[in-house]
């Protein structure tokens, strides 16, 4: 199953000007479809800002949304984990169930205020990706605290600009993030990975990427206690706290986290202030992150 270029059996576009396509909300699109469908299907979202909440159930795989451009192509919406009953899951703007999905060129964002620190119940997702083999490419992801909720599956992204303050790349998926700026609007943390015990085959590996912002952030908090994030060829601003890396404030999770970093640049690359209990990756101990290996890219993704 490769789900990047794999020729549509299905194009549905979507304008928000009735008339000028199938549907005018990318709801609507989806909802269109058979309850169970096996068909690839291309869901062409013309120029706009499509202000719903929109959810795509586990029985529609191999769905592939297309933005006319991250800039152009906008889906928004405001809800927050205490504005709705289903908390920090139910707040996603965009929440994909289903595996085999695509995304490419679309700005998901959710349009919640930075909330202030030690605020509750203030998270607010972006996109909440919870399918297997999915992928993701030219993308924008746009929020504050938990903006990106990697929540389970292998999963892709290249070329996308991921904004946030607290933890805006969390979950516990096993995720290859290629080519993307992770870029800090707050103080706070870049990534919290929810691997919780020794026997989860999941992790972030961040490669070839940026961290950028203004306000200082950790690399990574220590969400569960094999919690798994490694950057790799990675430029870091000097945003990045010297320390690098935070264990929740739980230090039983410092013999068991594998946090590391191989072969960065920039200035908040300097490991010399980092945390004694994170690693310098050796090439053999990279090399298991830096492969598309780590998401058993060969079995489902198509870069071709």
């Amino acid at each position: 199953n490769k789900v990047i270029m794999t020729a549509p059996s299905i194009i549905i576009t979507v304008d928000k000007n009735p008339g000028s396509g199938n549907f005018t909300s990318i709801q609507g699109a989806i909802d269109s479809l058979p309850l169970v469908n096996q068909e690839r299907v291309l869901i062409d979202v013309h120029a706009g800002i499509y202000t719903e909440k929109v959810t795509i159930p586990s029985t529609k795989a191999y769905i592939k949304i297309q933005g006319a451009g991250a800039e152009n192509t906008v889906v928004q919406w405001g809800d927050t984990a205490r504005s709705q009953p289903l908390g920090t899951y139910g707040s996603a703007t965009f929440g994909v169930d289903a595996p085999y999905f695509v995304a490419k060129n679309i700005t998901f964002k959710n349009t919640a205020p930075i909330p202030p620190p030690g605020a509750d119940g203030m998270q607010g997702v972006a996109l909440r990706i919870s399918g297997d083999a999915s992928a993701f490419a030219g993308c924008k992801f746009l929020g504050a605290q938990d903006t990106l909720y990697d929540h389970r599956g292998r999963h892709y992204y290249e070329d996308c600009y991921i904004e946030g303050s607290v933890d805006f790349i969390f979950g516990d998926g096993r995720s290859y993030y290629k080519g993307c700026e992770l870029h800090a609007i707050a103080t706070g943390a870049v990534a919290a990975q929810n691997r919780s015990a020794s026997s989860e085959n999941t992790g972030f590996s961040i490669v070839n990427c940026r961290v950028t912002g203004s306000d200082i952030v950790y690399l990574a908090r220590a969400w569960a206690p094999f919690s798994t994030t490694i950057f790799a060829y990675t430029y870091m601003e000097n945003n990045v706290n010297p320390e690098g890396w935070f264990d929740w404030g739980d230090p039983s999770r410092q013999s068991t986290v594998t946090f590391g970093e191989y072969q960065c640049s920039g200035p908040g690359s300097n490991t010399a202030g980092r945390v004694k209990w994170s690693k310098i990756l050796t090439d053999e101990e990279a090399g298991r992150f830096t492969s598309l290996d780590f998401i058993d890219a060969s079995e489902w993704l198509d870069l071709s």
